[in-house]
């Protein structure tokens, strides 16, 4: 995805056609269904739930299944902790459970062409981008549609400290049915079958805000 925000940001033009063609990118590159084993990690140990003790020995915490953190000693790990020395509240574990709702969130607005709920998930720029892209789609008849059948895993990809701004990069893995009709009812995007995609989303915040909403500042196909 992003070797070093903000490369491959879908905010560079906001000719209409483009746009279309951008936020479709959102919804991400269909893969099949052929998905390697998820490796167990050990959550980064930044004021996650105390973790167990058996017999005077610390256990690590275990992340969920299809929900990674990165460990210490991995540079998104030890970004992940530049997080949260500048922001006390942060935790990946629960950062991860909120980005993945933002996830749902964001691709059913989109979809239905809700710009309310978008406006409060999107940065300012971005939301430019969706709402030129949900405009020209009306404009042509079109009617997308998207259903989220599962997750199936949310992981964390890269971390970084820009300034006061913190930058996740989370990789989503989800089944989906997702297709664009035309204005005859006919499919012109995607299918009606179900089908595996990769979402590579960059969220954002301010570790000096009052607000603690991450907002999508990127994405693009995995």
């Amino acid at each position: 995805m992003y070797k070093g925000f903000p490369l491959d940001i879908v905010l560079l033009a906001l000719v209409a056609g483009f746009l279309v063609l951008r936020l479709r990118s959102v919804l991400g590159k269909r893969t099949g269904y052929e998905r390697p084993p998820l490796p167990e990690q050990q959550s980064v140990g930044l004021r996650g739930p105390a973790a167990p003790v058996i017999d005077g020995i610390v256990e690590p915490i275990r992340a969920r299944p299809g929900r990674p953190i990165p460990t210490p000693h991995t540079a998104v790990g030890q970004a992940l902790a530049r997080i949260a020395e500048a922001d006390r509240n942060f935790d990946p574990v629960k950062f991860i459970d909120t980005a993945e709702a933002s996830f749902r969130r964001i691709v059913t607005a989109y979809a239905s062409g809700d710009l309310t709920t978008l406006r409060t998930l999107l940065t300012p720029t971005v939301y430019t981008t969706f709402e030129h892209a949900i405009t020209a789609r009306s404009e042509a008849g079109e009617t997308h549609t998207t259903e989220i059948k599962a997750i199936v895993e949310a992981s964390i990809d890269e971390a970084e400290m820009l300034g006061d701004h913190a930058v996740i990069v989370v990789r989503f893995v989800s089944d989906q049915e997702n297709f664009t009709r035309d204005r005859t009812g006919q499919i012109i995007v995607g299918t009606e079958s179900v089908t595996e995609i990769v979402d590579l989303w960059s969220f954002e915040r301010s570790v000096n805000s009052s607000d603690p909403l991450w907002r999508l500042a990127a994405a693009r196909s995995g």
